[in-house]
């Protein structure tokens, strides 16, 4: 599979860092409006480089361009890539507004194109084990699920001095504006909907509390930087998500069943541990053990796992499965795991909840997709 990368701002050395993984993915060029960090980035990686947008679409020989560019430029690019008969695989949001993710999917559809987005966290190990461990029954009935994205007080963080081996600063102002739900709510919700299926209803309150994050730049618009909602899916699975700037650093996930509990502490972490925690017995009680049991972590096998550790240690994170699982399914002729609809879904509920501060309401899911699966080396 031949690609072409647009954006070279701070997250696309995270791509270019798992790319080696995948030599059957081969890297063609990228391009940024940004001349100079282009440039700076093509030098680092040694990649060639184009002049501009229109350059790269007009190569024939791009079969899939990456949309790592600034959210609020998402729609417009993936689209003029999905005009010129490119696939698309998109930083999440797909757009953000969910009239602009469901046009670009569906012009998608119409020209016979594939459109996926991040995060593609929900086909790692820590994901795929505790997909693994609800399949097997192991906590039974599953009533109730809390999950934690919180990253505690980002605006006293030395953000300012956070700037990737590039020398790509992280986009502060970006961030604020487009805010944690949108950013980050998505990396619950992916596994949510693979593991439950469609959401049925978002009941979701947001809000700003912090308004004046930097002193040194203005912010145009505050997005919320705390949400919380209420997820009822189609199975009759309940959740509730957390997702803040301002709590403590948390991105635990626990899956309350009718015979224990499923959990992990970190759903960031590729090789995150994952346990279950019993209940049991005494004299007529049911009593949840103190202690969880470790699960076994599933994950690739052989020489592709050991590379894998070897690139992912440190608690770095492969942002390049999406991408060759889209380039697997195009090969193999076969739905990409990370479908357009899928993604879709995932993006019409992450927008319902960061809108919530202004219809402050339960809202209706009109989406669905078909039922993803596991990875290969996740199956019994």
């Amino acid at each position: 599979m031949r690609i072409a990368i647009v954006g070279c701002g701070y997250v696309a050395e995270f791509y270019l860092k798992t790319l080696p993984l995948y030599p059957q993915i081969q890297l063609l060029g990228v391009m940024d409006r940004d001349n100079e960090r282009a440039a700076r980035f093509s030098t680092y990686f040694s990649v060639p480089r184009y002049r501009s947008l229109d350059e790269l679409l007009a190569d024939p020989r791009i079969e899939l361009v990456v949309n790592l560019t600034n959210p609020r430029s998402h729609f417009a690019v993936s689209k003029a890539c999905l005009e010129a008969g490119k696939h698309v695989y998109s930083e999440k949001p797909l757009a953000m507004s969910f009239s602009e993710a469901k046009q670009l999917v569906d012009l998608a559809g119409q020209k016979g194109l594939l459109i996926s987005s991040a995060p593609s966290r929900v086909l790692a190990e820590t994901a795929q084990t505790l997909w693994k461990a609800l399949r097997e029954n192991v906590v039974g009935t599953v009533y109730l699920i809390y999950a934690e994205m919180d990253d505690g007080l980002v605006h006293r963080m030395p953000y300012r001095k956070w700037i990737n081996d590039v020398g790509t600063p992280w986009p502060y102002k970006d961030e604020f504006e487009t805010g944690c739900t949108l950013e980050h709510a998505g990396y619950v919700v992916t596994l949510l909907t693979a593991f439950f299926g469609p959401a049925e209803t978002v009941t979701a309150f947001s809000s700003v509390r912090i308004p004046d994050k930097a002193s040194d730049i203005a912010i145009e618009a505050a997005a919320p930087d705390f949400s919380v909602a209420c997820i009822k899916f189609v199975s009759g699975a309940v959740a509730r998500l957390t997702c803040s700037i301002v709590a403590p650093p948390d991105h635990s996930i626990r899956i309350f069943g009718s015979e224990g509990i499923l959990y992990t502490d970190d759903i960031w972490r590729p090789r995150c541990p994952v346990y279950v925690k019993r209940a049991i017995r005494i004299r007529r009680r049911s009593v949840m053990l103190p202690w969880g049991k470790r699960y076994p972590l599933v994950g690739p096998p052989g020489q592709l796992a050991r590379a894998r550790i070897r690139r992912l240690e440190n608690k770095k994170v492969d942002f390049c499965l999406g991408i060759a699982d889209m380039a697997e399914a195009l090969e193999q002729n076969r739905p990409c795991r990370l479908s357009a609809r899928y993604c879709l879904h995932h993006d019409e509920i992450v927008l319902a909840i960061h809108n919530a501060l202004e219809t402050g309401s339960t809202y209706k899911v009109t989406t669905s997709f078909d039922p993803i699966d596991p990875m290969p080396w996740a199956k019994p």
